[in-house]
């Protein structure tokens, strides 16, 4: 599914939400995201491992101030940016579901079906 213009995404800035049909709930759509890290888009769903509550405090702002973590606007678990993983916080050990993400053309897509294995 197409998501953003890669242009959309600064590097280690805003990201941009969108939602995404989760199979896991008969394709109800699910809260998703977007940020760019190291060069690359990267896709997740939108839950905090610990109490599953969205992730960014105002829309589209995942990063913590450094531009390195994603962090729980909630309890302030942070997750590296590349794979997910909790690296502070609550939830330490736990992740964030990735998807998988695409860029081609200058837009940013995201495939529809089960997350990618954690």
């Amino acid at each position: 599914m197409d998501v953003c213009a890669s242009e959309a995404l600064p590097e280690g800035g805003d990201g941009v939400r969108f939602e995404w049909p989760d199979p896991a709930d008969g394709g109800r759509p699910s809260a998703a995201f977007v940020v760019r890290y190291d060069g690359c888009a990267r896709a997740f769903l939108n839950r905090c491992a610990h109490l599953r509550a969205e992730l960014d405090w105002l829309p589209g702002r995942f990063f913590d101030d450094s531009g390195l973590y994603l962090i729980c606007a909630t309890h302030g678990a942070l997750y590296e940016a590349d794979s997910g993983r909790c690296v502070a916080g609550p939830c330490s050990g736990g992740r964030l579901a990735p998807l998988r993400c695409v860029e081609r053309d200058g837009r940013v897509r995201v495939a529809v079906g089960r997350p990618v294995d954690r």
